[in-house]
């Protein structure tokens, strides 16, 4: 490896990232035992751990030196990725660590329905990557998932020690103070401006229209094209997708609508309140209810396509890639994912990208999260895993000076990325780290694993990405690009216009998870089905918002509001 690129990982990715079975050498519930007998039982499993299976020293490849190890592997599988079993990465990574991956994954839609309902039935895989279960429950009270603070030495974990030197590894630890995964950094700076809205241009072109810059404005220009274009559908998101929810996008015209709870994977529309650090809702607001009784006007005259409250990613997919291209705005937070640059490149043109709206009341605000890309839930081990040793040195790999680039990209240097190209700068003008050959595609490709996994990637190394300077920002190459000026011209300069902040995990003990994550459910649901409802007008907003606010009041609000507090106070006092 070149001496730059080296020296850049020893500081940049050390502040890096922002989810059938073996017999069980793992130990459950430690939580009330001695120093001793804790100190017994580790070195239990330390000496159980190889089962028979010898290892190379530490620090070397491949792990394994005598017999096979198997390691049942449960991650998130996605369209762009055709089958694990027989990707070009796995088979790479099982030759340079002789570990065989038995691989069980579940899609985004399904993901953490399908692992709980594994925890539950006693039928899980050795290892979770890239998306950690309910740590509280099944980590903490349970022991199902092991903690992993005795395992966390410079044998075992050294690349990933010396990532994570730069950041808060109190962040990875439960409320018992334990550490039950690996935490992992994706500090990207487009992620952090996601929700995006793109327009086609040549349709604006066309009607002779301006890319709107307030509601009234986008109402006009939504209207003239119903009419330009008869059939087609003017506004167009998916339920379910990254950043594809157009009513939020379309909510930042009135107030700041948060992305799903990071603390129980609901959607509860909690906030922080910067300026008093209060846990509050919007849920409930006046702001938020003059937003939907925008979005109702838009869905009267036909604005709003109907499938957008119930449509996939993929659907929505399948919707903008007809031939006589139907629609006119949709929101995603990355437009190859609905739209492909490389083998659909002409429609893919027509898609610009536009800063946020402007509301009645001035209100204009760019959706962003405010933290370090650090995060807890990497990697965690369950209790099946017969050797905790090797699984983690097996996952140190991906917190390798090469090893993002390899998952990401592929692992043949020079063909799918070379190191310190010359004469070549990244997206932040400095001297790039690296260029990636094997452009990423949202097409099916067998060839790494793209954006699942575990992704190990600070701010300098994805911004240390080769660019061309004069890149066709529309082609397959400029993607990166693209995105970087979108937040930077478009986004960033909206997205301090709130004091509303979305809520970072919080560390919730078993009890408090227990008590609330229901009453997240329900309150979710009720949400979500009267926003809906008062949107299409089934429900009448003015005469049925106060029953709505009791409904939410009913399911549990306060209460979860206070839990939140207690958490948010207990972890940064």
């Amino acid at each position: 490896m070149k001496k730059g690129f080296k020296k850049f990982l020893a500081m940049g990715l050390a502040t890096i990232l922002a989810a059938s079975t073996l017999t069980a050498c793992g130990e459950k519930g430690d939580a009330g035992k001695t120093s001793s007998q804790k100190t017994s039982k580790t070195s239990k499993v330390s000496s159980a751990a190889t089962s028979g299976v010898a290892l190379n020293e530490a620090g070397t490849y491949p792990i394994v030196k005598d017999g096979k190890l198997e390691l049942s592997v449960f991650t998130l599988s996605m369209p762009n990725v055709q089958d694990f079993e027989t990707n070009d990465f796995t088979k790479f990574l099982e030759e340079k660590t002789g570990i065989h991956i038995k691989f069980v994954t579940a899609g985004r839609d399904e993901y953490e329905e399908k692992l709980n309902l594994l925890l539950q039935s006693g039928d899980y895989p050795d290892v979770i990557l890239g998306g950690a279960p309910n740590l509280a429950k099944y980590g903490v009270k349970e022991g199902v998932i092991i903690p992993l603070d005795d395992y966390l030495t410079d044998k075992n974990v050294p690349n990933y020690l010396k990532l994570v030197a730069n950041y808060d590894i109190n962040k990875t630890k439960e409320a018992d103070g334990k550490i039950y995964s690996l935490g992992g950094v994706n500090d990207c700076y487009h992620c952090q401006f996601a929700r995006r809205m793109w327009v086609n241009q040549k349709y604006l072109k066309e009607m002779g229209v301006e890319i709107p810059k307030t509601t009234e404005e986008f109402k006009n220009v939504c209207k003239k094209f119903l009419e330009y274009k008869k059939g087609g559908i003017a506004v167009a998101g998916a339920a379910q997708g990254w950043h594809t929810r157009m009513q939020d996008w379309l909510m930042g015209a009135f107030t700041f609508v948060p992305s799903k709870s990071a603390t129980l994977n609901a959607r509860d529309y909690v906030v922080l309140n910067d300026e008093t650090k209060k846990i509050e809702t919007v849920a409930n607001t006046d702001a938020y209810k003059e937003g939907l009784k925008y979005m109702r006007e838009l869905y009267k005259m036909g604005a709003i396509y109907d499938g957008n409250f119930t449509q996939t990613s993929e659907q929505l997919r399948t919707l903008a890639n007809q031939e006589d291209e139907p629609i006119l705005f949709f929101t995603a937070g990355v437009n190859s994912d609905v739209i492909d640059p490389d083998s659909n490149n002409k429609l893919y043109r027509n898609y610009v990208p536009m800063a946020p709206i402007k509301g009645p009341d001035g209100t204009q605000i760019a959706w962003t999260i405010h933290n370090s890309g650090f995060s807890s839930g990497g990697f965690c081990i369950t209790d099946k895993c017969q050797n905790i040793e090797a699984a983690l040195r097996w996952v140190d790999f991906f917190y390798s000076e090469t090893g993002d680039l390899c998952s990401q990209y592929g692992a043949d240097e020079g063909k799918d990325w070379v190191l310190n190209p010359k004469g070549k700068v990244g997206l932040n003008g400095e001297p790039a780290l690296y260029e990636v050959l094997n452009l990423y595609s949202s097409d099916p490709q067998n060839h790494d694993w793209q954006d699942v996994g575990l992704r190990v990637a600070p701010a300098p190394y994805r911004l240390g990405q080769a660019v061309d300077a004069n890149v066709d920002p529309y082609s397959p190459a400029g993607l990166e690009k693209l995105l970087f000026d979108t937040s930077k011209n478009l986004y960033e300069p909206y997205a301090n216009n709130t004091k509303l902040l979305n809520l970072s995990e919080l560390k919730l003990t078993d009890e408090e998870s227990t008590a609330v994550s229901t009453m997240a459910v329900e309150l979710e649901k009720i949400i979500e089905e009267n926003s809906v409802a008062f949107i299409t007008g089934t429900k009448d907003i003015d005469a049925e918002w106060e029953s709505y606010k009791d409904a939410i009041n009913k399911a549990g609000i306060e209460e979860i509001l206070k839990t939140y507090q207690t958490a948010y106070d207990r972890q940064t006092k």
